[in-house]
């Protein structure tokens, strides 16, 4: 899962203290921040406030309080019950094809915490998972998802060209994904091309708004979502130029999110701890033919989710090392 571009601004860039930032997020990114916790934060930023005492820092302090109720107005993540999460990329596709209902029951079975999922529409407004545009890489058929009618779509088969089986899986809907992890594992949807009224109306249908997070892949993206289901945990990939805490403070600004995504190689050290510190995870891709060489890295960098391609192998390490 790439960010459809990291280097693309989504909101105005703000400059600003540092000092009243941390204050900021530090202490009321969290859900339901109470009054006590309002007054821990007003204080040393009023005391900020005062040593400025020009219009633009006063203009500043209210967009970081705009800032603290978008993040509250989203949902908390959706609860696990381990202390490292472990997400399936595209479903647990080892033995099986990629976003395929038995990659998602691989996944149940091997206790991964979400599966990470692809979602299109066919011609015919059908809501389908498929990760590439087109059905030519997975299937065999050939033609892009959206120029398919669900009809067409659910004559071909999903094949493991890969391992050169015979073996036919039928191309996932929603409505089929959402059915089998309801109540057995969480849903990390990457949202690639789909109606967000119609994606959401689906999630309510099986109550599972506190089942899944939503990857957004375009600005336009974002707005539909904060619009129609503002309280629906959103997640970014971090963006290239974000390299210290005050510019992730910044992206943050621009763009309130419940969670960060991104390549796991993009990460500094110092963004990781500022996003710890703003009470904002950082689950970042690891999946790579070699990635088993990176997970110890990634855990002693302070990572506590990763996005992986061997999920059942991943958690064996994990529960080796005491982190599972």
């Amino acid at each position: 899962m790439k960010f459809w571009s990291k280097r693309t601004t989504w909101g105005a860039r703000v400059n600003k203290p540092t000092e009243m930032s941390a204050c900021l997020f530090y202490s009321l990114s969290q859900p339901a921040a109470s009054n006590q916790k309002l007054h821990f934060c007003l204080t040393p930023c009023l005391k900020i406030l005062t040593n400025f005492g020009d219009m633009k820092t006063v203009a500043l302090f209210a967009l970081l309080l705009i800032c603290h109720c978008q993040i509250n107005a989203q949902m908390p993540l959706p609860k696990s019950k381990h202390k490292f999460i472990v997400i399936a990329h595209r479903g647990d596709h080892v033995e099986v094809p990629e976003n395929t209902i038995a990659s998602f029951e691989h996944a149940i079975k091997n206790t991964v915490d979400y599966v990470e999922i692809d979602l299109r529409t066919t011609k015919d407004s059908v809501l389908v998972i498929m990760h590439d545009n087109t059905v030519d890489r997975m299937t065999n058929g050939k033609g892009k998802v959206s120029d398919l009618t669900f009809a067409q779509l659910s004559r071909l088969s999903i094949i493991d060209k890969a391992k050169d089986s015979t073996k036919k899986y039928p191309v996932p809907t929603f409505e089929d994904v959402l059915k089998t992890c309801r109540n057995k594992i969480h849903i990390y949807l990457d949202y690639k091309s789909a109606d967000v009224a119609k994606t959401y109306q689906m999630i309510k249908k099986y109550g599972m708004e506190h089942q899944i997070i939503v990857y957004i892949n375009a600005p336009s993206q974002y707005t539909d979502w904060r619009k129609i289901a503002p309280e629906m945990p959103l997640m970014l990939s971090l963006p290239n130029d974000v390299k210290t805490a005050d510019d992730l403070n910044k992206f943050l600004l621009a763009t309130p999110v419940a969670l960060l995504d991104g390549d796991y190689s993009d990460y500094t050290s110092a963004v990781l701890q500022a996003a710890v510190k703003t009470g904002i995870p950082a689950w970042p891709d690891i999946q790579s033919p070699n990635e088993a060489d990176n997970w110890a890295a990634a855990i002693k960098m302070g990572f506590r989710g990763l996005q992986t391609d061997h999920p059942a192998a991943l958690i064996e390490y994990l529960k080796k090392n005491g982190l599972r």
